[in-house]
């Protein structure tokens, strides 16, 4: 096991499937690929840069970085201020210009935690539902408290382990995989929640340095508030969690809607996305790949759910192997924490 297999197993545990896709290889995609010591920066467009975490600091998710003519736009800051700091430096590797505005793709904490890192004065853009989940009691967020348990467990997992090893090969690398979460831990500490300082709720329209940056939300998908940002001089869509190269993370989502949000996505003229974890990609099919499964997930727990099916029930029955050539759903059964959502969605009990 490797330092980086950890939060690898943390992103894929939010995207469910992406170990069976066929990814293309991301340095096809990109025009230059920039290593620094905490990031690849792959140049997807001129002065447009695909952020992914690589080195000694737990990233998570990515991120992107827009260069216009005096400035930079970046879109989300990762987990931690530690981790935005980190961003931070790999932006000035590739540009000396200051980073003034931040567009939040939408409320998860491993995508807006490390905004502090830009200082007080940063300009933050964001949806509305954003704003509202950043300045109501984003600490007590259901999905924010479960990563913390799984951080901690996953420290006391491998300090377990580290008492448990045999040999010196093995303690060196459990030392080293548990002083990276131990640090990872410890950045939580310095987390303070930023809104947005300027919200949407349909579309904006940033015209300025040489460059259009539009911002649409097309409806209620992996959360309230899902912006996708798009360049249309470029044809280049970053999609936060809404569009992963799979199906995502259902924990805050809109299952029964999602389907719907996509449809909005697929109006656009893209030739790149680039999600909000893993690789970038051109197949612009994988939307409807992942629009089908939502849409056939909603129907499958309609019908358990009126045949007098528990949640729990229904998502060990729900059948969606239809989907196993193009996402790899090989079993019976469905996420439970989503199928638990849709039932209180449906019951009243979330709006």
């Amino acid at each position: 096991m490797t330092l980086i297999s950890e939060p690898l197993r943390l992103v894929l545990s939010k995207t469910l499937l992406c170990t069976l896709l066929t990814i293309i290889p991301s340095a096809v995609l990109a025009q230059e690929i920039i290593n620094t010591d905490t990031h690849r920066l792959e140049e997807v467009a001129e002065g447009v840069y695909f952020a992914i975490g690589t080195g000694d600091i737990f990233t998570m998710s990515n991120a992107l970085i827009i260069e216009r003519d005096d400035d930079v736009v970046i879109v989300d800051s990762h987990i931690t201020p530690a981790a935005g700091r980190a961003l931070q430096d790999s932006i000035s590797i590739v540009t000396s210009k200051p980073v003034t505005t931040m567009i939040n793709s939408h409320f998860h904490y491993d995508h807006s935690n490390g905004t502090p890192a830009f200082g007080p004065d940063i300009e933050i853009i964001g949806h509305e539902v954003t704003y509202e989940k950043l300045t109501a009691d984003p600490e007590n967020e259901h999905t924010f408290q479960s990563s913390l348990s799984r951080f901690d467990n996953t420290v006391n997992r491998l300090q377990t382990e580290l008492s448990n090893a045999t040999s010196t090969e093995e303690r060196e690398e459990l030392q080293q995989q548990l002083s990276y979460w131990q640090r990872h831990v410890e950045a939580q500490e310095e987390i303070v929640f930023m809104p947005p300082t300027q919200t949407l709720r349909d579309k904006m329209t940033l015209y300025r340095g040489g460059r259009e940056i539009q911002l649409h939300y097309f409806g209620r998908a992996h959360t309230g508030g899902d912006l996708a940002i798009y360049l249309p001089d470029e044809k280049i869509v970053f999609t936060g969690d809404m569009m992963l190269g799979s199906i995502s993370y259902m924990g805050d989502g809109y299952v029964a809607e999602w389907a719907d949000t996509l449809q909005g996505l697929m109006s656009l003229d893209i030739e790149l996305i680039l999600p909000g974890h893993g690789p970038g990609f051109t197949e612009v099919e994988r939307i409807a790949n992942v629009q089908a499964y939502y849409s056939d997930l909603t129907r499958e727990i309609r019908r358990l759910r009126s045949s007098g099916f528990s949640a729990e029930e229904a998502a060990a029955r729900a059948d969606l192997r239809q989907h196993s050539e193009t996402l790899g759903v090989n079993q019976i059964g469905a996420n439970l924490e989503a199928v638990q959502r849709m039932y209180d969605i449906w019951d009243g009990r979330i709006q």
